[in-house]
């Protein structure tokens, strides 16, 4: 009968040593692994010489077959190598932190040899993790479980940043046995769990220092108390060289990137991340450095266009990854429960619309997510799952359904076509009018997706060196202007009469000439006569009948319409009001003659200095004759009068006064 299997760590061997003598030793134990030294990682040369190239590939399959020696080891074997050998876990760490990921835009070289080794290399790493991560091999080869999480946690052969870096590396077309792989891990060691919620503050500093790196006001700070105005804000990012916006951006893709594959593939994270307050601290990072970013990224001036290019793509990638990560956090933490039917459903739909309502002032961040994950659809399944709360829901689909972008001015659209055009030049404008149309005229996405190759399939099927088919319309087609279509609107005619144009006095015409034409009243002389002509009887040729419409008379005649509503008296007063009423037109016209009212006025005034004994004062002589002609005796007593009295008017006693002057010596004569 077979004996019982016995667990790794509780199994013991006998082996020789180099002397030949016999010795008993624990399975687990550090000499029983094969002095194998592996190399640390390095990434391949993206541009270098065929040597470079050359050491890389041979560095590459040198680490690639020392992984493949230790996964075809034993199960005691293997464990033993991977607890005791520092070699391998420099090796492995150096791999998960520098190799290339999904996300980068340039990618490996177009070397069909680099390539296979590169991808050998892959599945060699992820096969070695995959194993570590497994306690039970078979039923002959298995570790305790309480051993198993001593092993892994004691030793690092995981940690959260590792567990990270896996997602992000293997996660494409592998989730689901990382999945496997990540859940046994923390549900056989949950020490993990409070790694995760210590390690969470960490990552949020990540964004906390893309925000003090780009000069703005982090949200920590903003929290405690507001920026002052003559505060340091750090470095601006107008002021960057090109190498620290580089590195920025694609600091800010990895994290992100890292950050979303982690949670896409194990979603029993989202609670911790969800409980301290992450989501609110995405979208707030999402609408301060977005849109600085991205200003930074169109007045960068580089050489190279290709750089230009993958800058925007990485800045493009972190935004949708941004996006994406919030909209797992409220899907595993809110909706996800709700479509369970959980005990807290209520609770959980509460929290859904309140985190809708926090993102209202984040607009930028708003229409981008609404874009890829239509609110409207997340608040029509509350109100199949809560029709109880439907006026709730309906208030806030009500609020989501109005964001409809408005038609865009001439001025507006232009600029997002000349932003689209500056990244991408080759593409026909009417090509980029089709995407902008497509998507809601975000310029970001549409420079994203054209990128990436996800247009729609509508956009794919268009020739993208294509013209508008009808022009632009003009800013003078919106412009209102006194001139518009009349024989001086340059704007609309090719031909204008430049004689009706001058400034100033026509040149050989004087003033006199210019008010005595009246040609224009001549011209409006006929328009007003047809005025003057009132018709009160129509004089009707032999055989001519008027055509009457009998009618109206007839339906009065029937019907004695008020005759009976006013007694005779009434009638009697009436006429009498309409009689004043005529002499009353006929006395207080509207317009009355000025000469008239002047003659009126002048009566009135001297009938009152009659009244009051005015007497009129005699003509003053003051003017007199021509200088040299001699004056009469009247205009010297009237010149001699009006220089005595000077000190009645305005100029306040000024000829006494200086006349006290010059009697007491202040001014000599």
């Amino acid at each position: 009968m077979a004996g019982v299997p016995v667990p790794l760590d509780e199994h013991q061997v006998t082996e020789f040593d180099s002397s030949g003598l016999e010795r008993t030793l624990p399975a687990l134990h550090p000499k029983r692994i094969t002095e194998r030294l592996f190399l640390p990682y390095t990434p391949p040369p993206a541009e270098g010489s065929v040597a470079e190239l050359e050491e890389f590939l041979e560095q590459a399959r040198f680490i690639t077959e020392d992984l493949e020696w230790l996964l075809a080891l034993p199960h005691d074997l293997f464990w033993c190598q991977v607890v005791f050998d520092e070699s391998l876990q420099r090796c492995l760490d150096s791999y998960l932190q520098l190799a290339p990921r999904s996300s980068d835009v340039s990618g490996l070289p177009s070397s069909p040899a680099l390539a296979e080794v590169q991808s050998a290399l892959h599945r060699a790493v992820f096969m070695t993790f995959l194993r570590m991560a497994t306690y039970k091999e078979s039923k002959e080869h298995f570790l305790t479980a309480s051993a198993f999480k001593e092993i892994i946690y004691d030793n690092f052969l995981f940690d959260i940043p590792k567990i990270m870096d896996l997602c992000v590396l293997f996660g494409k077309g592998n989730s689901h046995l990382l999945h496997k792989m990540i859940e046994n891990i923390f549900t056989q060691q949950p020490s993990y769990y409070n790694d995760l919620e210590e390690a969470i503050p960490t990552v949020s500093q990540v964004f906390e220092s893309i925000l003090e790196r780009c000069g703005l006001p982090s949200g920590s700070t903003a929290a405690v108390e507001p920026m002052k105005l003559n505060a340091h804000r750090g470095p601006d990012l107008s002021s960057m060289v090109q190498q620290e916006l580089s590195d920025l951006l694609v600091y800010l893709c990895d994290s992100t990137s890292t950050i979303h594959a982690f949670l896409e593939i194990f979603p029993q994270a989202c609670s911790s991340f969800y409980s301290h307050g992450f989501i609110s601290r995405l979208s707030s990072f999402y609408e301060s450095a977005v849109p600085e970013l991205e200003k930074a990224a169109r007045k960068a001036t580089f050489d190279d266009k290709g750089l230009l290019m993958e800058l925007w793509l990485r800045l493009s990638h972190s935004c949708r990854r941004i996006v994406d990560t919030v909209h797992l956090l409220l899907h595993h933490t809110c909706l996800q429960p709700i479509l369970e039917g959980g005990d807290n459903i209520q609770k959980c739909a509460e929290e859904l619309l309140q985190n809708f309502t926090s993102f209202l002032p984040e607009k930028r961040f708003l229409c981008d997510y609404n874009e890829q994950f239509p609110i409207v659809d997340d608040i029509s399944l509350l109100q199949q799952a809560l029709p109880l709360m439907y006026p709730a829901q309906n208030l806030i689909r009500d609020t989501y359904m109005c964001w409809q972008v408005c038609s865009l001015s001439t001025a507006e659209l232009e600029s997002l076509l000349s932003s689209v055009k500056d990244l991408l030049p080759d593409l026909g404008e009417g090509f980029l009018l089709a995407c902008l149309e497509e998507y809601d005229y975000n310029s970001a996405v549409v420079i994203n997706n054209i990128l990436e190759e996800r247009l729609s399939p509508s956009l794919s099927s268009l020739d993208r060196s294509i013209v508008p088919s009808d022009p632009l319309p003009e800013l003078l087609d919106h412009r209102s202007n006194v001139f518009d279509d009349d024989e001086f609107d340059i704007f609309r005619r090719n031909q204008v009469d430049m004689s009706r144009i001058w400034k100033g006095r026509r040149k050989g015409e004087s003033a006199k000439e210019m008010l005595n034409d009246k040609r224009h009243i001549e011209d409006q002389r006929k328009r007003y006569q047809s005025y003057e002509t009132v018709v009160d009887e129509v004089s009707l040729e032999p055989g001519e009948s008027l055509d009457y419409e009998d009618e109206y008379d007839d339906t009065y005649d029937m019907n004695q319409v008020g005759a009976n509503d006013l007694d005779q008296d009434s009638l009697l007063n009436i006429t009498c009001i309409f009689i004043n009423f005529q002499n009353n037109v006929q006395r207080d016209q509207f317009v009355q003659d000025p000469a008239v009212l002047r003659e009126r006025a002048e009566a009135r005034r001297a009938a009152m200095q009659q009244r009051r004994g005015y007497r009129p004062e005699r003509p003053s002589h003051v003017v007199g004759q021509p200088k040299g002609q001699g004056q009469s005796q009247e205009t010297v007593l009237d010149r001699r009068k009006k220089e005595s009295n000077k000190s009645r008017g305005a100029n306040h006693n000024r000829r006494s006064l200086a006349d006290r002057k010059k009697n007491k010596g202040m001014i000599p004569i």
